[in-house]
């Protein structure tokens, strides 16, 4: 065993500890969180537009701050962006981390001396929890790849800017430099095709031992390096050893990965975001993430079926029930205030609390009012594939409520590794493992106001054609599982019928 090997079992060690202390008192951590926040913000511009110096209770926080989301927040970055102090979080933020946004254009997260450590310490304890767990520690002797966006920034009125992953890759570990690739030059790559040509370049010579990403960009790194090899990615890096992903569910793709490894490797779920680290994989064989209550960010929860309504109830950590789909709700020590991330979560344990992320509240299907959501597409296309040798790269869903003739319907684009035998009989295993999931969408085909759903095969890349046709290619962009318009599925019809990829 290497000296960092043995290093790293010690650290392992007293993190799950440390981890240990706060998991097993989650009310009274968050309790503590909130009286930190609230202090340290009382004397900004929006401590005292909302009272904070009042604030004595949960109670009193929930009646003066209402829920935003990023347009409710902007004026208030538009502010510090001028170089305004003090408006959020005490002082400026040290970064703006630059997402899109969906319909506000780009949106800007501030990320602050308080919270910068939060997101470097969460990625760091997934693995430690990992090395407790299994006591595997040979990986961190090898080389290891993160596949990120630029870590070029720009800097106006003392703030730098860039993304989320750019701005992380600064914060790497000395003990860590040796052994990360892809090198700074190829990470400033902005064409997506180039970089991933130059990251292949760098690491097909090397010992890989770790790989991390988003899976359909790790999925086409590892498909350019098997058209490159003519071997399996398990060939190719014999050494590599784990997989770290979030951003997506990983599983519609697990059997495609590991058709492309040629073995089954352990892997590590990670819940980042600009706006917080929230969660990470705890313990290997278990479902859910450990939702991290010590981090600088306090969090409240409404149920999805509520949110809509008028003055929907506010649930804080105490609150929760399992197997309810929750808008998550985020205060942080960067100035984001009962902020609604857009991310849907589900209790799957509560000692500890551990989660799934079960969707967007804004990616959803509700065009007849079915409200159908992205845990419930991901899971059904599992289950029709089990049992199967049908693999999929990459899939979206949206309503068809104008069919040229028939009922409407859902709209399933799948682009395929192995396509099922008969495709008819494969959206019916799809159709029926939805209603059992979802009784509106049942009702809706008994009653047949819906009719069942259909397929529409999407040839080889044509997701990744479609994602470039975006300018979305690589980085942390992501295809929505699920939209409740057309937007997505016109723009994939056009290049599937009249460009003919």
């Amino acid at each position: 065993m290497s000296v960092k090997s043995f290093l790293s079992t010690i650290v392992a060690k007293i993190v799950v500890i440390q981890t240990k202390k706060w998991s097993e008192n989650p009310v009274q951590t968050q309790k503590r969180i909130f009286r930190q926040l609230i202090a340290n913000a009382k004397n900004t511009a929006f401590g005292r537009e909302h009272n904070f110096d009042k604030i004595t209770s949960y109670e009193d926080f929930a009646k003066n701050v209402p829920v935003r989301d990023y347009e409710g927040i902007k004026p208030y970055i538009e502010r510090i962006i001028k170089g305004e102090k003090d408006v959020l979080w005490r002082g400026k933020p040290l970064y703006f981390a630059k997402t899109s946004g969906t319909t506000s254009g780009a949106k800007y997260i501030p990320l602050t001396k308080e919270s910068m450590p939060t997101h470097i310490a969460a990625a760091r304890n997934a693995i430690l929890h990992y090395i407790y767990q299994t006591g595997k520690t040979d990986f961190v002797d090898g080389k290891m790849i993160f596949l990120q966006g630029s870590p070029e920034l720009e800097e106006k009125n003392g703030i730098k800017f860039g993304r989320l992953s750019g701005i992380v890759a600064h914060y790497v570990p000395m003990y860590l430099q040796k052994n990360r690739l892809p090198s700074y030059k190829t990470n400033c790559i902005e064409d997506w095709e180039a970089k991933l040509e130059a990251i292949i370049e760098e690491t097909l010579p090397e010992k890989m031992t770790l790989i991390s990403g988003i899976p359909p960009w790790v999925q086409m790194y590892f498909e350019k390096i098997q058209e490159k090899t003519g071997k399996s990615i398990g060939e190719v890096f014999r050494h590599f050893k784990l997989f770290i992903y979030g951003g997506v569910n990983f599983e519609p793709y697990r059997a495609k990965f590991e058709s492309l490894i040629g073995k089954k490797i352990d892997s590590i779920e990670l819940f980042p975001a600009s706006e917080g680290f929230f969660a990470y994989q705890d313990r290997q064989g278990e479902k859910g993430m450990l939702l991290l209550l010590n981090s600088g960010i306090f969090y409240e929860f409404i149920k999805a079926d509520d949110f809509f309504n008028k003055n929907p109830k506010r649930y804080t950590i105490g609150e929760v029930e399992l197997g309810v789909n929750y808008v998550m709700i985020i205060s942080t020590n960067a100035g984001l205030w009962a902020y609604n991330i857009g991310d849907m979560v589900e209790f799957v344990s509560i000692k500890p609390y551990r989660i799934i992320v079960s969707g967007r509240i804004k990616h959803f299907i509700s065009a007849f009012g079915e409200h159908v959501i992205g845990k419930e597409v991901e899971y059904a296309l599992q289950k029709a594939m089990e049992g199967t040798n049908v693999s999929v790269n990459e899939f979206t869903v949206a309503p068809q409520v104008n069919p040229e003739s028939g009922l409407p319907y859902h709209q399933w684009f799948i682009e395929f590794e192995n396509q099922p035998e008969n495709i008819e009989e494969f959206a019916l295993k799809i159709d029926d493992e939805m209603r059992k999931q979802n009784t509106y969408y049942d009702d809706l085909i008994s009653g047949n106001i819906l009719r069942r759903l259909v397929i529409t095969k999407v040839p080889p890349h044509g997701f990744q054609n479609y994602m470039k046709s975006q300018g979305k290619l690589g980085g942390q962009n992501k295809v929505p599982r699920l939209s409740n318009d057309r937007k997505i599925a016109d723009e994939l019809e056009k290049l599937i019928f009249s460009r003919g990829i």
